[in-house]
């Protein structure tokens, strides 16, 4: 039995990882899938990864025989490597994941590494006129059953505190640590042609690439679950 550790992105809560979990769990995993701190103004990226370690502790008693796998998703970029460096990680997986750099805040992330631009050049391809603004549904779940995207943003949106966002990433360098990202193809917000050069500028990855949107756990569930299961029998 593995423990799969699922840490989710800004401005929400873990109930985004549900089908991807049920899956999961239905293989014989155990399944972490914490809600981080993000509404909470004490709370910075020590503070998420404090919850992340605090919840696989108490998953089964702290039993990891079978190994952790975390998958860290968007914002959640920023503290699925801080928990691989106090945790024995058997392989970290970014799935449409912001990647830090040492020393990087989270606010300095977008223009260090070229999101403006490059989100333009993907609207205008796509014939967004210039700055337009797309409702949520049109930007991150247009490739989401209506009826999670509707669950999502009527019950499970939270508001983001700004207290991690100007911290510094406080990592010197990469934990060592086995890291896969997966990118999918849909996404909108994180346009695929910026994350593959981010992902290759930053890891010197590159990417796996898998339908959907922004949040491919619930448009996508199953399609995920046999790619991380493949990764984890590849170990």
């Amino acid at each position: 039995m593995t423990t799969y550790v699922l840490i989710h992105g800004a401005a929400t809560d873990a109930w985004c990882w549900g089908p991807l979990a049920a899956g999961l769990r239905g293989r014989g995993h155990r399944v972490v899938a914490p809600d981080l701190p993000c509404d909470d103004d004490a709370a910075g990226l020590a503070q998420y990864a404090d919850t992340v370690v605090a919840a696989v502790a108490g998953a089964a008693g702290g039993d990891r025989e079978g190994g952790l796998v975390v998958v860290a998703h968007s914002f959640g970029g920023f503290t699925g490597p801080l928990v691989c460096a106090r945790l024995p990680v058997d392989l970290l997986v970014m799935l449409q994941a912001q990647v830090p750099a040492p020393g990087e805040t989270p606010d300095a992330w977008w223009e260090n590494t070229g999101y403006g631009p490059a989100r333009r050049e993907a609207d205008r391809a796509r014939g967004v006129p210039e700055g337009a603004e797309e409702d949520e549904r049109a930007l991150f779940l247009h490739d989401t059953p209506a009826a999670l995207a509707g669950e999502l943003l009527a019950d499970h949106q939270r508001r983001q505190s700004a207290t991690p966002l100007g911290a510094p990433w406080p990592l010197k360098a990469w934990p060592e640590v086995p890291t896969r990202f997966l990118l999918a193809t849909g996404d909108r917000f994180f346009p695929p042609a910026f994350l593959r050069r981010h992902v290759e500028d930053r890891l010197g990855l590159r990417p796996d690439e898998m339908p959907g949107d922004h949040l491919p756990m619930l448009g996508h569930p199953q399609d995920l679950a046999e790619r991380l299961e493949a990764y984890r029998t590849a170990r």
